[in-house]
């Protein structure tokens, strides 16, 4: 078996045109949470700027919006700083069904929803420290379509689904990273070392591997509260079994090769076996089990969000959003849960596929790893 990855390899992988699709949605939908703020349409921290006249409204609706500056005005943030974290809004947003000039004012009715009309409010210019009608109008009064429609709080569903990817995929990164290196060391001294030690880490295999993960994810969200980073380690916590018994099966299969027979005659350490001669001749079967394992933390970080065990308000993730909207399914605002319940179908989806391509690739076997 081929479990070192190559360039051949990858010539072979490219053959698999479901796995390549899957690869390219994960690439474009990680460059894009990447970018984030300075793609979104709302681009105030968390994607939660509030606008409750505009709730539930469709996808594609066009408005006009009249921006209202602040005073003080917000610190203005650098190209890094607004990417990672977002720009504090500087302008207060207000809808507006129609509005003129009047002498040194800006009369407008403010929309509230529906066919409703709202009470005429005069503006004086002086709030846009411009006498300027035409500047007014170029800076102040723009026209704002919500592609994917808004939420119930009138926030840009669009902005807190590119959001809220991020979430998805850091959960995925940091849970498989944590599993990856509590699998691999336990899973890979178990099968080197044999005797009372693969026996004890055995039996907390299969104590961990007989509780459900979501229970097991809650438990560990109980124990350590409820947060962002908190998610990552229950997930990661939740997850290592399975690095560990297919690690560990590998390493009792190759322990007793020549080339390991050779090393051990040499005077190498054990630690310099396991990690220089074992562990990059098992790469394959461990891509593969971490690419299952990320699909599975982001639908573990849905079903947390759900339930309220994980990322909390207002910080968007798809899974909370689901939990906010799931009520709207049977009446007229469907998309509001199936939107974000396919991103997460979609993402875990491309995963999978990247799982098959890349078990076909290192034609890694369904094999007992409990030898």
């Amino acid at each position: 078996m081929n479990s070192h990855p190559q360039k051949s390899d990858w010539k072979k992988f490219k053959r698999n045109k479901l796995s390549v699709a899957g690869l390219v949605f994960i690439i474009l939908i990680t460059l894009i949470s990447v970018i984030g703020y300075l793609i979104t349409p709302d681009d105030s921290p968390m994607a939660n700027k509030m606008n409750l006249p505009l709730n539930i409204e469709k996808p594609g609706k066009t408005f006009t919006l009249l921006k209202i500056p602040k005073s003080p005005q917000p610190e203005s943030q650098n190209f890094l700083n607004k990417m990672l974290f977002g720009q504090t809004t500087q302008f207060d947003e207000i809808p507006v069904s129609e509005y003129r000039f009047h002498k040194n004012q800006l009369i407008y009715r403010e929309y509230i929803g529906g066919d409703e009309a709202g009470e005429l409010v005069a503006l004086p210019l002086k709030t846009f420290q411009s006498n300027n009608i035409q500047k007014i109008k170029a800076d102040y009064i723009i026209k704002k379509t919500y592609w994917l429609g808004t939420d119930i709080y009138g926030r840009d569903l669009l902005s807190r689904i590119i959001i809220g990817s991020r979430i998805s995929l850091m959960v995925g990164f940091m849970a498989v990273l944590i599993s990856l290196i509590l699998g691999i060391s336990l899973g890979a001294t178990a099968g080197y070392f044999g005797g009372k030690t693969d026996a004890s880490i055995s039996w907390l295999m299969n104590v961990i591997w007989s509780l459900p993960a979501l229970l097991l994810v809650i438990a560990i969200s109980f124990a350590l509260g409820k947060g962002f980073w908190q998610v990552f380690i229950a997930v990661g916590l939740s997850m290592w079994v399975e690095v560990a018994r297919l690690v560990r099966g590998q390493v009792l299969a190759m322990k007793n090769a020549q080339f390991i027979e050779a090393a051990k005659s040499l005077g190498f350490g054990n630690t310099r076996i396991i990690y220089r001669h074992i562990l990059p001749n098992i790469v394959g079967p461990i891509l593969v089990v971490a690419a299952s394992n990320f699909a599975s933390a982001i639908l573990l970080e849905a079903g947390l969000s759900f339930l309220g065990f994980g990322a909390q308000p207002p910080m968007p993730t798809w899974g909370g959003m689901i939990k906010e909207h799931y009520g709207y399914i049977i009446i007229d605002a469907a998309y509001l849960a199936l939107i974000p319940g396919l991103m997460i179908m979609l993402t875990v989806y491309s995963f999978n596929l990247i799982t098959l391509g890349l078990r076909d690739l290192f034609d890694v076997k369904s094999q007992n790893t409990n030898v």
